[in-house]
């Protein structure tokens, strides 16, 4: 069972959503790399900045995926 923290409504937060600050910004950067989105961020995992902030947010997101 997965348990979510309740926002005062009584709903459960959307984070994730408030998380990302630039949407599309790391797929853009890997298109500009010419590799797919995934590829990019864990080529960057250990990036210090941005770039590393935004590869292991998309790393860390895709295993609560599965």
């Amino acid at each position: 069972m997965t348990t979510y923290k309740m926002a005062k409504s009584g709903k459960p937060k959307k984070w994730m959503g408030a998380a990302v600050k630039r949407p599309g910004a790391l797929t853009a950067k890997a298109k500009r790399a010419g590799q797919s989105p995934m590829a990019f961020a864990r080529k960057h995992y250990h990036d210090s900045g941005l770039t590393g902030d935004q590869a292991r947010f998309a790393v860390n997101a895709q295993k609560g995926k599965d």
